[in-house]
């Protein structure tokens, strides 16, 4: 309505005089800072991520002026976050852990430090004067543990696998490749190396996983080196689609961590207490998919593969330039990854120590 518009102008107006004339902030809102970031900085890869977090907050602190932002005021959110819920079906669904809350928590600083070192009024002053100290949560409490398989453990999870996932995993363990790089292998990406009579994998750092911006965890080039068993998989795999290496209905992969991964871990587990008379470990019947990553670093280790070759294996950043290894390192790293499949009942013994339960 007019009126109504007219009366906001004479606010609005008066607002900027009083900036003006007395040097009166302007109070900035939490969505109007959180806004302003999701559209600076919407080139992101992470950005969706943080949109997501910064909708959860909303309701708790969207209308606060930044200046009121705290530990006292995140305070509920954290509560919330943390609390099991009823989900429409009646389920239960369990609280966050602490470091989904210190995601969220993190997006809150990073704002808050825009607003007090980047952003400026009309006369130059920050949006905000001080960032207050926001506390984090002890991740280390809540965190799961990495728990890499033992060869047993292998075994009796994989059979309970489908096919098209038993494949997958097998690869996984020996390559050490994300959970994405799996699920949406390419052919192109495939390079020969006709010296070694054999192939690798040079994943593009652009390369988007689930979101097409998302690229390389560590943002370069992910080189996948494959030993005896993972070059067997691939051969295998060889035919069924044009583009994608692990195929799924003609399509790539969302996830392997499914209802088909949660199921069959619980049948391993009965099956474990069943052939071993005794309960399987926590770690075990709770087993994720990344744990297949751990569980390959782990048998690298084993076998006394060089720090620096692991990191190349495993796809950790090293400050090398993945892409231009030559021949020789090529098949020092296949000769590497091979070592893991060696640590087996027919080489070096693979001893995991862990914490008995109960």
């Amino acid at each position: 309505e007019r009126e109504e518009a007219e009366q906001y102008l004479i606010h609005r107006l008066e607002k900027l005089r009083q900036e003006k004339i007395y040097g009166v902030r302007q109070v900035r809102t939490w969505r109007e800072a959180a806004t302003r970031f999701l559209v600076e900085f919407n080139e992101q890869a992470s950005i969706a991520l943080s949109a997501s977090h910064i909708e959860q907050l909303d309701p708790y602190i969207g209308d606060l002026p930044i200046t009121h932002i705290d530990d006292g005021t995140l305070a509920k959110f954290i509560k919330d976050r943390q609390t099991p819920s009823k989900t429409a079906t009646g389920k239960v669904k369990p609280g966050v852990s602490n470091r989904t809350v210190n995601i969220a928590l993190q997006r809150v600083v990073r704002i808050l430090n825009l607003c007090h070192r980047k952003w400026r009024d009309a006369e130059r002053r920050p949006w905000l004067e001080s960032v207050p100290m926001i506390r984090m949560l002890d991740e280390k409490a809540s965190s799961r543990k990495p728990y890499p398989l033992s060869w047993e453990e292998q075994s009796v999870l994989f059979a309970e696998l489908p096919a098209h996932l038993q494949r997958m995993a097998l690869f996984k363990v020996n390559t050490g490749c994300r959970e994405q790089e799996v699920c949406k292998l390419r052919w192109d990406w495939e390079i020969y190396v006709p010296e070694l009579e054999t192939s690798v994998f040079l994943i593009p750092a652009s390369f988007g996983g689930r979101n097409a911006s998302s690229g390389v965890k560590n943002g370069e080039d992910r080189l996948v080196v494959l030993n005896g068993v993972a070059k067997s998989i691939v051969d295998n795999q060889r035919g069924q689609s044009k583009e994608w290496v692990f195929p799924y209905d003609s399509k790539g992969m969302h996830r392997m961590n499914d209802s088909a991964w949660k199921k069959a871990r619980v049948r391993a587990g009965k099956i474990w207490q069943e052939k071993y008379l005794r309960p399987a470990l926590p770690g075990f019947v709770s087993i994720r998919v990344h744990d297949l990553k751990h569980t390959f670093g782990r048998r690298l280790r084993a076998a006394g593969v060089t720090l620096e070759d692991r990191k190349a294996l495993l796809g950790h950043k090293n400050g090398s330039i993945t892409s231009h290894y030559s021949t020789a390192e090529l098949g020092q790293l296949i000769e590497a990854a091979n070592k893991a499949s060696t640590t087996d009942s027919r080489g070096p013994a693979l001893t995991i120590l862990r914490r008995k339960t109960g």
